[in-house]
């Protein structure tokens, strides 16, 4: 038995190769293809939006994010997240400043950003936690009211929505991760939403070193474009979301009826949300409970993983370190379960088990 925390969804390979096809008849490989174009046509109407930038990762994605909005200084961000929410902030010169998260929801704690802001504070990146909503209102509230860009780090929410709009269509702008870990993928990818026609045309340039054309070198650019293996792959899996979810929801149901009652934590879904169910976290009660559920379960051939651990606000080469309790206490008790399509019932149901002799003792 080797039951990993995800799994890639792989679609028929019959259709991936109609696909592959396609591109060997074009014999065009990279360089915004026609198989790039048509998956970012189809991302747009599939998700009601207007301006969508496919690129090669989620993580350039937020660099982007921040190069196009020519955001300086300090970036308000969670320390409960991915490293690459923090590193991107780094990467492009900017100092991340650490506000705590709920305890509940696990997203960032919006009663806590405005006395974090300074005059050097130029705009808010924060994560959507497993797919979790923010409180979008209250940061886009605090967004207008200290005149601070928004950017919204989507890398798990795919096919949440909330308000009945795409997670995505909130902030500045959204990014997007299609890795093959995420419940939606294109292998490797990532995306960028925008609000304006001109931004979107000027990302396309900074994916693609700068080029306007063929010749024009109009801004400084860099390499973030995607293949088109990749676009076809994305395209796909667009076929299978709905299904993907609803597996995932089965799944997710099964462990909530089999670790009900038991003293552990869940985390608390934004209300006025259509949840994608891309994780299945839960919080133990002490750390070494985690610790002896994680070795129980490497016996058995089962790997769970800590996301997220450690709290980013602990990073070493940080120059400010700042303290967040509730984000450090959580990084140090939480676990994802495996969660992933085709996971049996028997095998949700063996991890489960050894949840259960852990917190018995």
């Amino acid at each position: 038995m080797n039951i990993t925390v995800s799994k890639p969804f792989l679609p028929p390979l019959e259709r991936y190769l109609s696909y592959l096809k396609l591109i060997w008849e074009k014999e065009w490989l990279t360089n915004n293809g026609p198989m790039v174009r048509e998956f970012e046509a189809r991302l747009k109407e599939y998700l009601n939006l207007d301006y969508i930038v496919y690129v090669s990762n989620g993580t350039i994605a937020l660099q982007l994010a921040l190069k196009i909005l020519n955001i300086k200084g300090e970036v308000i961000t969670s320390p409960f997240s991915f490293i690459a929410t923090t590193s991107a902030i780094l990467w492009e010169g900017c100092e991340p400043q650490m506000v705590d998260i709920f305890s509940d929801t696990l997203n960032i704690n919006t009663s806590l950003i405005e006395e974090a802001i300074t005059d050097r504070t130029s705009a808010i990146l924060v994560p959507h936690i497993f797919g979790n909503p923010c409180d979008v209102q209250k940061i886009e509230e605090i967004g207008k009211k200290y005149r601070l860009k928004i950017i919204y780090d989507g890398a798990q929410a795919f096919g949440t929505y909330y308000d009945n709009r795409s997670i995505f269509a909130y902030g500045d702008i959204a990014t997007i991760s299609f890795h093959a870990t995420k419940l939606f993928h294109t292998v490797e990818g990532g995306a960028l939403v925008v609000r304006s026609k001109e931004i979107e045309r000027k990302l396309r340039m900074m994916r693609n070193f700068g080029f306007a054309d063929e010749y024009a070198i109009c801004g400084l650019g860099i390499n973030a474009k995607n293949s088109e293996l990749h676009a076809a792959m994305g395209l796909c899996n667009l076929f299978h979301v709905k299904d993907i979810i609803n597996e995932r929801k089965r799944i997710s149901e099964r462990y909530d009826k089999n670790l009900e009652g038991l003293p552990i934590k869940k985390q608390k879904i934004a209300e006025g949300t259509q949840y994608n169910y891309s994780y299945y976290p839960v919080i133990f009660p002490e750390k070494d409970v985690l610790e002896w559920t994680v070795s129980q379960c490497q016996k058995m051939g089962i790997f769970p993983k800590r996301y997220f651990y450690p709290s980013l606000n602990q990073l070493s080469f940080l120059k400010k370190r700042t303290f967040c309790p509730v984000s450090e206490y959580i990084a140090e008790r939480i676990l994802c379960l495996p969660m992933y399509n085709n996971l049996s019932v028997s095998t949700v149901d063996l991890i489960s088990e050894i949840v259960i002799n852990a917190l018995r003792g």
